[in-house]
């Protein structure tokens, strides 16, 4: 029988499929003198030699039944001490099919058939194994309903299973599936701790009396069982089903949100409001200010655009005549009063601007009457930086 080139480079023990491929591939293997291809099969007289060196066949499959006792790890890997491959100390490579973990103890199985090992462990594939489980207290029928329909664990709810009370604190359990130290914690889960555990069968294969820590080959009958049961089983990994590249279906109306803003509602939830656009109103009229409100505002916060603004202090713009008043809201300029000397306004700041504001004379008499005709005295203001109104007259001098 032909048997693929990357298995019988496998199975010698060199190295792992995948680096005999990688092998192959750079030419670095030889089937009779000739560089061998990916895909090529080899028989039993064939020579294969990798590097120069000869390969030899393994043409026997070998199938182990180990009764694993507690403190052994399950793993090939040599380094990790009390390692499974060294417990067993075969002549040849082979590798454990599952693992039980390193506190359980029962029957594992080792080959060096690469083939049946996913077949014989994919849950998909519904091959039972069985166990016999001890616990630290009594089993109720509550306990024993949710470990038969299933009990919650990594996310996921467990398969239902065969459950068989055979103690006060013992039973046997039937899974069809293989999670992480899945009865463990399972157990876990509805409060009770596992003292013991052990597994008595995989499939068709049981232990028939094998002592602890002592391994056996399969029978004829046994190999011939089992291959019956995994011929249809499937041996290749199922690949995650692609995700639906359909796009989500938005509304009409959600255009108009901003793309730069998130939303914790779902789409198509709920559309939403397009923005209404706002006309600039006055703030005393119950509507918010617009921009420009905002921008032209006083020391008070009024907007300076309202029609019931009145502002306190007026002044003369350059090149009007005297006695008329200009208000500064009309002029885009506003003055603030003079604090503490009522009837002064500040003067603008601009050379050559004339004050409409009537100053007062600290050296007048109180009560003293001015010329009504005459209308208020105008005069020439001089650019300030203070806050002061127009120089008041030297006292003393003259009455006019």
């Amino acid at each position: 029988m032909n048997i693929r080139l990357n298995k019988i480079i496998s199975d010698s023990g060199l190295c792992s499929r995948r680096k005999a491929d990688i092998c192959i591939e750079q030419g670095r293997v030889t089937v009779n003198g000739k560089t061998a291809e990916m895909g090529t099969k080899v028989g039993p007289n064939d020579i294969v030699k990798v590097d120069g060196h000869i390969i030899k066949h393994e043409n026997e499959a070998v199938y182990i039944v180990l009764n694993k006792p507690a403190g052994i790890t399950c793993t090939t890997d040599q380094t990790e001490s009390d390692n499974i491959v060294d417990f067993v100390n075969y002549p040849t490579r082979i590798f454990n099919i599952g693992r039980l973990d390193k506190p359980s103890e029962g029957l594992i199985l080792l080959t060096n058939d690469g083939d049946i090992v996913n077949k014989i462990l994919r849950a998909s594939n519904n091959h039972e194994k069985e166990y016999e489980v001890v616990v630290n207290k009594s089993i109720t029928e509550e306990f024993a309903t949710k470990m038969a329909t299933g009990v919650p664990i990594l996310g996921t709810m467990t398969r239902k299973c065969k459950f068989e009370k055979e103690g006060d604190n013992r039973f046997r359990i039937t899974l069809t599936q293989g999670l992480n130290r899945q009865i463990r914690r399972m157990c876990e889960a509805l409060g009770y701790e596992v003292l013991k555990l052990k597994r008595v069968r995989v499939m068709n294969i049981t232990l028939d009396k094998l002592p602890l820590g002592q391994w056996r080959f399969l029978t004829g009958k046994e190999i011939e069982v089992l291959m019956d049961m995994i011929k249809d089983s499937d041996g290749t990994p199922k690949s995650k089903s692609a995700k639906s590249s359909k796009p989500a279906q938005r509304t009409s109306s959600s255009s108009s949100k901003p793309s730069h803003k998130s939303s914790s509602k779902p789409r198509g939830s709920r559309p939403y409001k397009t923005a209404e656009p706002k006309s600039p109103t006055n703030k005393r009229d119950g509507a918010k200010p617009s921009r420009d409100d905002k921008r032209d505002v006083r020391g008070n916060g009024k907007p300076t655009n309202s029609t019931n603004f009145k502002p306190k202090g007026t002044f003369a713009p350059k090149g009007a005549k005297p006695g008329t008043a200009t208000s500064a809201s009309e002029n885009g300029e506003t003055r603030k009063p003079m604090r503490g000397k009522p009837g002064m306004t500040s003067t603008p700041a601009h050379k050559g601007t004339k004050s409409n504001a009537a100053p007062s004379s600290r050296g007048s008499k109180p009560g003293a009457k001015q010329n009504a005709s005459s209308g208020p005295r105008v005069g020439k203001s001089r650019p300030s930086t203070s806050n002061r109104g127009p120089k008041a007259p030297v006292r003393g001098s003259k009455k006019r």
